[in-house]
């Protein structure tokens, strides 16, 4: 048979009947699985097709050519060929037929021969396992990627931290002033939330890259060579650089994806780590003449149709959408994985497809805060110096000394009159003027190796002198 162009092939449906039948009966979705999932079942086949050739199971060019065709799949060239919606048989063994016929066909072309989609490119392998095993390894080679730009995010925020930890500001809690930190803690917190969110995924890919592969219809291995289980994962872990292992019970990878779930989980405490941020960023550069004003986001695009030079959060905002499609992803998910009844759970191209979109959407979201938004953003530290010096809180540092009620008292009286901390302080008070100053320096009560106590000098004379008048 000869072997057609690549246009060709992109034109002409490689696939067969079973595959025709799918698209025929699942039109619900509009959406066929995502590419990465396809490219995995390209890998899958390979791997396969070459331990059935090394252990004699297949001819050797029968496995040779399933491979090189597979492989063809795995690389992305024909997604084309994959038409079969999201929403259908629950097993996805659809998808696998599909898999299966393009692989046949493309292998019989190479060959000159007849291929069977069942018999050879399927060869030891059940859409039970097949599936399952799709689901790990895509989502395993997808978070690579999600691992890379979470770094990249998370070392962004780190250096403007280092940027700015002479920075004081306001701390805020319900919204409201609290006492002060450096911009560059607060940083310093975002960074440090986003490394746990990365430690919990890496955590998670211990056990997606378990997969049930060679357990075929039931976690039993009916049909499939002895030695295929762990040569399989051998081989693709060669082939894809990811330490893949068999599952410990074929039985329970197949009848369940809790996997699946768990990292779903993991990735929705990142999207609201995520959500954090893109909210706190749209909350600094609020304004600018009527928010808070501390820092300034590039100006990406108008933000606003009828509002000449209005510019808004169009990143955090973005972010913040995509984050909130990641949390319902997973409500999906965890819906989709209680539907495992005895021996295989039932949803799951479903379970695939929301969660490789989970991962993309995580991906571009920690791109586009770090380049777009991190990066570029601009501190207003003479407007955050200006509020620091008038946020009432400051006057925490005198509690220890004259008690929690004429220190309340001396906030109210400050934000009534609209005056600093440190002259009301003077007046109803008799702690010397250098010792407040330096009891209510900002930048003092921002380092967190420093206590409120008073200096020895005059310290002990004026806590005793200012108890007894409070009495």
């Amino acid at each position: 048979m000869d072997r057609l162009t690549s246009a060709e092939e992109a034109e002409v449906p490689l696939y067969g009947e079973q595959t025709r039948r799918a698209v025929e009966n699942f039109a619900i979705g509009g959406r066929p699985m995502p590419p990465s999932f396809i490219h995995a079942l390209g890998l899958i086949k390979a791997c396969a097709a070459r331990v059935n050739g090394s252990l004699g199971v297949l001819p050797s060019a029968t496995a040779a050519a399933i491979a090189d065709a597979a492989e063809r799949v795995a690389a992305g060239e024909l997604d084309g060929q994959f038409p079969v919606d999201i929403f259908q048989t629950g097993s996805g063994t659809s998808a696998n037929m599909n898999a299966n016929e393009v692989i046949a066909t493309l292998a019989a072309r190479a060959l000159g021969e007849p291929v069977h989609p069942n018999d050879q490119v399927n060869r030891g392998q059940s859409s039970n396992d097949v599936i399952p095993t799709a689901i790990h390894a895509s989502a395993a080679l997808e978070l690579v990627g999600l691992g890379s730009e979470l770094d990249a995010l998370a070392e962004s925020i780190e250096q403007r931290a280092a940027e700015t930890t002479d920075v004081v500001k306001t701390g805020r809690t319900h919204l409201m002033d609290a006492v002060p930190l450096t911009l560059g803690q607060e940083l310093g917190g975002w960074a440090a939330q986003l490394r746990a969110c990365r430690a919990r995924l890496a955590d998670a890919g211990v056990r997606l890259r378990r997969i049930a592969q060679g357990g075929t219809a039931v976690g039993t291995g009916l049909n499939a060579d002895p030695r295929f289980t762990e040569a399989f994962a051998a081989e693709l872990s060669r082939r894809t650089g990811l330490d893949f292992a068999p599952a410990p019970d074929a039985r329970a990878a197949i009848a369940s994806q809790d996997t699946a779930v768990e990292l779903s989980g993991q990735l929705r405490v990142l999207a609201l780590a995520l959500l954090k941020v893109a909210n706190d960023l749209r909350w600094m550069a609020s304004g600018p003449a009527a928010g808070l004003a501390e820092i300034e986001l590039p100006a990406l695009q108008a933000g606003s149709s009828i509002m000449p030079g209005k510019v808004n959060p169009v990143i955090p905002e973005a972010v913040a959408m995509a984050c909130v499609q990641v949390v319902g992803l997973d409500a999906a998910i965890a819906l989709a994985a209680q539907d495992n009844r005895f021996q295989l759970c039932t949803m799951l191209p479903l379970i695939g497809a929301d969660l490789l979109e989970q991962i993309g959407l995580l991906t571009r979201a920690c791109a586009a805060l770090h380049t777009k938004a991190i990066e570029r953003f601009r501190v207003n530290r003479e407007g955050l110096a200006r509020t620091v010096a008038r946020n009432a809180m400051l006057v925490t540092a005198l509690a220890p000394m004259i008690g929690y009620d004429r220190a309340a008292a001396i906030a109210r009286r400050a934000l009534a009159e609209d005056r600093a901390v440190l002259d009301i302080a003077r007046e109803q008070t008799t702690i010397a003027a250098d010792e407040l100053r330096r009891l209510l320096d900002p930048r003092r009560l921002a380092e967190p190796t420093n206590g409120p106590e008073l200096s020895r000098a005059s310290g002990d004379r004026a806590v005793q002198e200012d108890r007894q008048e409070g009495d």
